[in-house]
């Protein structure tokens, strides 16, 4: 099957990438696992909320060995006020796809991750030092949620949200207010029943993410079987200056040729098959990191052969 068989080259749209993108699925299956939380929370809420106290934050059961706590807490949210999760999800929803479309559905799952996991060490540590008031346990998507939000305004801070769906603000200086709104109660000591020490984790994580260049997706990737079912070969990408015009064979005495008539070296090309084996480690490649993980000979490659589709069509 020929790379011009293929189903996602065969769909109509903006471009031949556009079907694959599948653009903020990791995104929607956050939200969709958050709500799915919260509804076995309501209905599991009486006459003991079981489920919530399973999987919430408790700062003395993490202390006896229940160290999931710290992770599994950023899926439940309160059952007493539903602003709690109807904020965090949107927040989510607007924030949580630019960023998964920048870095990558993989990167962006482990960086969400990360982020709770340190959110929720950051509220767990901030606790037994008494860095804020009585709060023993903790629960909510809001301390990875303010990193997904600091990270896409690093990553695009010149563009403008509406604050209250009315005030357009840069968003730079929602999240430096959002920042703010937390830092000062920390210090203050007057946080009330929110985790702020949570939401100045994320705020944190989001920016040392962004600031230190990490790249989770990397580290699991290292380690790449080179046999086994499905492995291809090793591929040599195509560049013009590789390869020479294969030069004629001559006699004792060359006929001399006129300039303005010899005739051009032919071009070569890449056949279907290499150009299919190209674009299959590239879009694997951008499903795992996003477009701005490809190298400029990568780009170079996804140009070249959308022209060659683009002629194909025609």
């Amino acid at each position: 099957m020929g790379i011009y068989d293929r189903e996602y080259y065969r769909r109509e749209g903006p471009g031949f990438l556009g079907g694959l993108a599948e653009q903020g699925r990791i995104t929607r299956w956050l939200i969709g696992l958050n709500l799915l939380c919260f509804l076995v929370q309501f209905l599991t809420r009486n006459p003991a909320p079981f489920f919530t106290d399973a999987l919430a934050l408790d700062v003395a059961r993490v202390k006896e060995g229940e160290v999931w706590r710290l992770l599994t807490y950023a899926f439940l949210h309160s059952t007493d006020n539903v602003l709690h999760i109807v904020f965090n999800m949107l927040f989510l929803f607007f924030f949580g796809r630019q960023v998964e479309e920048t870095v990558g559905g993989r990167e962006y799952l482990l960086f969400y991750l990360a982020a709770a996991l340190f959110s929720g060490v950051a509220f767990f540590l901030a606790s037994v030092a008494g860095l804020h008031g009585p709060l023993p346990r903790a629960i909510g998507a809001s301390g990875a949620v303010t990193a997904v939000l600091v990270l896409a305004a690093m990553i695009n801070p010149r563009q403008t949200i509406l604050l209250m769906f009315v005030i357009p603000v840069p968003i730079w200086a929602f999240v430096v207010l959002m920042v703010l709104q937390d830092l000062l109660p920390f210090i203050g000591r007057t946080s009330g029943s929110i985790a702020t020490s949570a939401h100045l984790g994320g705020a944190a994580f989001g920016f040392l993410y962004r600031y230190q260049g990490w790249r989770f997706s990397g580290w699991t990737t290292r380690v790449r079987v080179g046999s086994g079912r499905g492995a291809r070969p090793r591929l040599r990408l195509y560049r013009e200056e590789d390869e020479e015009p294969a030069t004629p064979p001559t006699s004792a005495a060359p006929r001399p040729t006129s300039a303005a008539t010899a005739p051009a070296p032919a071009r070569p090309a890449v056949n279907d098959e290499q150009l299919e084996a190209q674009l299959d480690a590239i879009l694997a490649k951008i499903s795992r990191e996003g477009m701005n993980g490809l190298t400029e000979q990568e780009r170079q490659t996804l140009s070249r052969a959308s022209e060659a589709i683009k002629r194909r069509r025609g």
